[in-house]
């Protein structure tokens, strides 16, 4: 135990020092640092109150601040890659923080006491231990060919990062059970996600597939959080914006705690805004009162369901009625393109 516990030190010590090192030795300078941090710290901020927030009605203003953030940060030019040398001794680096980490995987089977675990975070505790869990539930499943053994091996290997596994398990658990909501929404993801896993291309027709997969899954359980959740991602991979937000803004309502779709919903909005002129319109003067995507809030009322013509919307627009204010001020052009956008939610309804 004392030498392992002696060589996984020295080998972490190594890894720091390789990775400390070019620091020491400067980077190019970046003269856009200052305001991409300042941005970042905007950014983390706003998604800080987003998730804390108890006044839904501020929703719309910290959501429409969030897109612009993201879309000014996006603006900035990249930052200065960092020397040659750097990136052969960050890859140095990597490497001896990968053996470190095989040693420490290989410690918390042998020589690390159950104890240990205490000094992780509560997610960083279950990882471990579903990875431990592993080996085990998928003898239990391969041996019982139980749609619930698959599903409990699946789970396990899901949370603990191990996607490739994943995939193993609850295929298995569809070729038991072809319906299986869980099984058809995690495995659709997994394929969609594959090329950032491990960077495998990902075709046409297995992105169709995958697509689908995550689309029956919605069907099959619509009031399933975590399948409009995976819907929504799905609809934003393939383009399909506004039925994105109408899948995640569902999610929300399903699991209110959420905040799973805060950084997909910003950075959709802030693509709307930037191509869709009455968008913006609608964010900047609409959203607080009737809802960030027309549903209805607080004050307004549902603008999806509305039967007004657009005569009438425009004049309600310029004149308001009741409690709402006028905008006369539009611009002809502002306000023709905030009616069309109405109109078109008037007839894709609610």
């Amino acid at each position: 135990m004392t030498l392992s516990l002696v060589v996984l030190a020295l080998i972490v010590g190594v890894s720091l020092w390789l990775v400390l090192s070019p620091l020491g030795r400067g980077a190019p300078d970046d003269p856009d640092a200052p305001e991409r941090e300042r941005l970042r710290q905007e950014l983390d901020r706003l998604y800080g109150e987003l998730a804390a927030l108890t006044d839904e009605r501020r929703r719309p203003d910290l959501e429409r601040r969030a897109a612009l953030t993201l879309r000014a940060l996006d603006a900035l030019p990249p930052a200065p890659p960092p020397a040659s040398r750097a990136g052969a001794t960050r890859r140095l680096a990597l490497l001896g923080v990968g053996v470190a980490a095989l040693v420490t995987a290989a410690g918390a089977v042998t020589f690390i006491p159950r104890w240990q675990l205490a000094a992780l975070t509560p997610r960083e505790a279950g990882a471990v231990q579903q990875a431990l869990a592993l080996p085990e539930l998928r003898r239990r499943a391969e041996a019982s060919r139980s749609v619930a053994d698959a599903l409990a091996w699946g789970r396990a290997a899901f949370d603990a990062g191990r996607y490739d596994e994943a995939a193993s398990a609850y295929a298995a658990a569809l070729r038991l059970d072809p319906r299986q909501p869980e099984a058809l929404r995690r495995l659709g993801i997994l394929l969609l996600t594959r090329p950032a896993q491990n960077g495998q291309p990902l075709g046409e027709q297995e992105a169709g597939q995958a697509f689908l997969l995550v689309r029956t899954a919605a069907q099959l359980a619509p009031d399933d959080a975590e399948s409009q959740l995976f819907l929504g991602f799905a609809l934003a991979r393939f383009g399909q914006d506004e039925a994105a937000l109408t899948a995640l803004e569902r999610y929300r309502t399903l699991n209110p705690a959420g905040r799973d779709a805060d950084e997909t919903i910003t950075a959709i909005r802030a693509r709307q805004n930037e191509s869709n002129p009455g968008l913006r319109v609608y964010a900047a003067s609409c959203a607080s009162c009737h809802g960030a995507s027309g549903g209805g809030g607080a004050l307004g009322p549902n603008l999806r369901v509305s039967r007004l013509s657009r005569d009438a919307l425009r004049q309600v627009i310029v004149q308001g009625r009741g409690a709402m204010p006028a905008y006369p001020d539009l611009k002809p052009n502002e306000l023709t393109a905030l009616l069309d956008v109405l109109e078109r939610w008037q007839k894709g309804g609610s």
